[in-house]
């Protein structure tokens, strides 16, 4: 019976701090200084320096003319589409929402982040389009989809990985986090690493993705203080009530993408009746029990 009222008081305590987290997040999310359109669009023509310039007509037919069905996926800030360059080049066309100043500011940010790295666990930038209203990002299409499709999706979509190849994945994601955090000037920090930003190739090699709200760290920094972002389910609590960002809040993300990866389950589940369940919080009851066996794969 004691032991029935500790896990009852460890729940609520784990969703009372999940609330008060998600309450700060959105007080923290909702201001912020968001810069005029001419100032975006110069900051972006600046980035785009780094990278190649694509035109809009040259995307249009890469994609066939954006067409619903090239479309592979959908995010906050826009569509993704599977289009094939002039030379035969396989790519993901990433074109940004028309109308949202959010969305202006993390294109800008994803620009600048990853126009200049280089790792085989980092989904690479051939390029972007600034052409009026459209603003396009254009990277390596990755023939596996996402992580969450291939390991968390539906039973068609889903695919049965050994064990082996989890701990590879795993590895290969937090070799690119490492690389963002230690060994590039200035040093990353991603600030949304979760299971849909995961991109397997071919080979199942992971590839660290979506870098929109990524914030770039000073060498003498060791934390800043910001807008909170980032996804339910997978936000350091210390991060999403203080809005004091370090590098450890990517790190407490891939902890929970690594219990993702063992277990097969989803970051928050959802019940009309019940309300979210988070995953970090079965696990621990899972632990206190002393019995993890629930837990694994299905």
């Amino acid at each position: 019976m004691k032991n029935s009222s500790s896990k009852h008081r460890s729940r609520s305590t784990f969703r009372s701090m999940m609330r008060l987290s998600f309450s700060c997040f959105r007080c923290f999310s909702s201001s912020s200084d968001i810069p005029t359109d001419n100032a975006l669009i110069m900051q972006g023509l600046q980035v785009l320096q780094n990278v190649h310039a694509f035109s809009f007509n040259e995307l249009k037919v890469a994609t066939n003319g954006f067409r619903s069905s090239n479309k592979i996926g959908e995010g906050g800030f826009g569509s993704v589409y599977k289009g094939i360059l002039q030379d035969g080049r396989m790519v993901a066309v990433k074109m940004l929402s028309a109308g949202s100043k959010q969305g202006d500011r993390e294109f800008i940010s994803e620009i600048a982040s990853v126009s200049n790295i280089n790792h085989e666990n980092l989904v690479k930038l051939h390029g972007g389009c600034i052409d009026g209203p459209y603003k396009i990002l254009v990277y390596d299409y990755m023939e596996n989809g996402s992580l969450a499709q291939t390991l968390l999706g539906s039973e068609e979509k889903r695919a049965k990985f050994r064990w082996e190849t989890r701990r590879e994945i795993s590895l290969g994601i937090a070799q690119g986090l490492a690389y963002i955090h230690e060994e590039i000037k200035p040093r990353i920090v991603h600030r949304d690493i979760k299971a849909s930003n995961i991109l397997l190739d071919q080979n199942l090699c992971p590839k660290v993705s979506d870098f929109g709200l990524s914030k770039l760290f000073p060498e003498d920094f060791t934390h800043v203080s910001t807008r909170v972002a980032g996804t339910l389910g997978y936000l350091a609590p210390e991060y999403a009530i203080s809005g004091r960002l370090t590098r450890k809040t990517d790190v407490y993300s891939f902890g929970v993408l690594l219990l993702q990866i063992i277990c097969g389950r989803k970051a928050v589940d959802f019940d009309p009746e019940l309300g979210e369940h988070y995953l970090v919080e079965k696990v621990l009851l899972f632990l206190q029990a002393a019995n993890s066996s629930p837990c694994l794969i299905k």
